[in-house]
């Protein structure tokens, strides 16, 4: 077990430190001379390339390795598919226009903000509600989010370059309105259809794929984007081994992911993708020389810190659970009670003491065969 969770946190870091390194790599780099520099600007095209790539490692981790099945695929199920689909193609194209207009650490925690566009589209559109560890988890994130802007250290811009920065910001807040209706649509089909997650996987960059292959396949719409990128690798044939590294590196996080959330649990899935973003912008700042001044690295904190109350919080939610799990395990019949009704019992026993009992299986068995001798007394004397 310990050897299994060490292997999930080495490919989750892995995967997405590199995933993240290449990103920036393709999307910011300039592959041509200092003289003529070019820039990769076929973002559909990547994106392609990561739904094909996620679409075959899924189909093989969940088809030969796992030997499921794709899930339900009724009309309905198909449809709520293809409208994640439509919603996350659209999500893409607008964070990477955005990496062009802000770093890579403001992008990453931009995208810690994710929670703020996800509760909100929940509620919107899905009417739901969210305990009160959420919504300040929200407020911290979206407090350090702001102060690491406030605070951002550059030098004093033109008016285009603060027209470009405030441009990305825009961009980022679409991406974020985007992802937050494509989350919660996801939640609601999990609820709806039960599909897990290697099935949604699958089912999801395979129509992504269909729907930006539709879209590339038609110069007129897509303003020759195909024929642009290909006319690009061969001039640049570098970007292709960064494209295809930063494919498979998605690919394959995403279905270490998975594994570690049905192994270990949404917390510890938490603990390691977290520490896997600040690594992401650390390593950043090395590769790239972004400078991020000490009041920022504070505003950081906060970001994680908010982070942190949201994965409390929910590994207290799940103690709770199973702590009342464990109490119907054990017989207790809970009734709904009133302010001044007793605490329901076990055996005679108050719940509180039941569930100290719990942790202790020898306790519970002598308490059910105290009851069991009472029981059969009073049927003696009953019969007498």
């Amino acid at each position: 077990m310990a050897f299994e969770l060490a292997f999930c946190v080495a490919g989750i870091y892995a995967c997405f430190l590199t995933w993240g390194v290449l990103q920036e790599r393709v999307t910011t780099t300039a592959y041509g001379s200092a003289d003529q520099p070019a820039y990769f600007k076929s973002f559909i095209v990547l994106n392609f390339l990561q739904a094909v790539m996620a679409c075959a490692v899924g189909s093989i981790y969940l088809l030969i390795i796992r030997r499921g099945t794709l899930g339900p695929r009724s009309p309905a199920v198909l449809a709520r598919y293809l409208l994640v689909a439509v919603f996350n193609s659209l999500a893409s194209p607008f964070g990477y226009a955005a990496l062009r207009h802000i770093d890579y650490p403001t992008m990453i925690l931009g995208k810690s903000c994710k929670l703020i566009p996800v509760m909100a589209m929940a509620v919107l559109l899905h009417r739901a509600s969210f305990p009160r560890h959420q919504y300040l988890s929200v407020a911290m994130v979206t407090l350090g989010v702001s102060l690491f802007m406030l605070l951002h250290d550059q030098e004093r811009p033109s008016k285009g370059a603060k027209g470009n920065s405030v441009w990305g910001l825009f961009l980022l807040a679409i991406n974020l309105a985007i992802d937050g209706v494509t989350n919660s649509t996801q939640d609601a089909m999990v609820r709806t259809f039960k599909v897990t997650g290697q099935q949604m996987m699958v089912m999801m960059n395979a129509c992504s794929a269909l729907l930006m292959w539709t879209y590339l396949s038609i110069p007129a719409v897509s303003g020759g984007e195909l024929a642009a990128a290909t006319a690009f690798v061969k001039t640049h044939p570098a970007v292709l081994k960064d494209m295809a590294l930063f494919a498979l590196c998605g690919a394959l996080g995403q279905v270490f992911i998975f594994h570690t959330l049905g192994r270990f649990g949404s917390l510890l899935l938490v603990t390691i993708t977290v520490t896997r973003k600040m690594f992401s912008i650390i390593l950043s700042v090395l590769m790239y020389n972004h400078h991020i001044s000490l009041a920022q690295w504070g505003a950081v904190a906060v970001v994680f810190a908010g982070i942190a109350v949201e994965a409390y919080g929910k590994r207290n939610g799940k103690s709770k659970v199973k702590k009342g799990a464990a109490l119907v395990a054990s017989g207790t019949k809970v009734e709904k009670k009133g302010m001044s009704d007793p605490e329901p019992t076990v055996g005679g026993e108050t719940a509180a003491s039941a569930d100290s009992a719990i942790s202790s299986p020898k306790v519970v068995i002598k308490a059910r065969s105290r009851t069991a001798k009472r029981s059969g007394k009073s049927r003696a004397k009953r019969d007498s």
